[in-house]
């Protein structure tokens, strides 16, 4: 016999109550908080409730989550886009709302951000050893070869 007063079934209403509990210490992607609740046994239709519930409530936005992320990381850490790209990728956020969220990061404001990391640094990119680890410096950091490469070149200029 199903029930039809429209009540949530207990275990449903477990799963949004831990996943409001979780989202209270820390956001998370839609992703990575059906993974959390999957590593705590609940099954994958009270999953989908609960996930459903907090994104229609508004307590969960990967738009929001893409957006937050992204300029923490750039202003916090400097990561350059292709870093946030693949962090966020990992996370489980959609594609689209990824490069969204990037959009708003100009080259201007990416060189900067580059140089700036190279000052922070201590070392002068003067001689050929010194310009590599730059480079793969700011490689690591999610940068593309062609600003990472206008960024040494500025940051020697600033040095000599």
């Amino acid at each position: 016999m199903s029930d039809t007063s429209g009540a949530e079934p207990p275990r449903s209403r477990e799963a949004f109550e831990r996943a409001v509990e979780v989202l209270s210490h820390k956001e998370r992607t839609e992703a990575e908080l059906g993974a959390w609740l999957a590593g705590r046994g609940f099954e994958p239709a009270e999953i989908e409730a609960a996930v459903e519930l907090l994104v229609e409530t508004g307590g969960l936005d990967d738009e929001r989550f893409a957006r937050q992320f992204a300029a923490d990381k750039r202003e916090l850490r400097g990561w350059g886009p292709g870093r946030i790209r693949e962090a966020l990728a990992a996370r489980g956020v959609d594609r689209d709302l990824i490069e969204a969220a990037l959009a708003g990061d100009g080259r201007g404001a990416q060189l900067e951000r580059a140089l700036d990391l190279l000052e922070r640094r201590g070392e002068a990119p003067l001689d050929g050893a010194a310009r590599g680890r730059a480079l793969a410096f700011l490689a690591r950091r999610g940068y593309d070869s062609e600003l990472a490469h206008d960024a040494v070149r500025a940051a020697e200029r600033r040095a000599a």
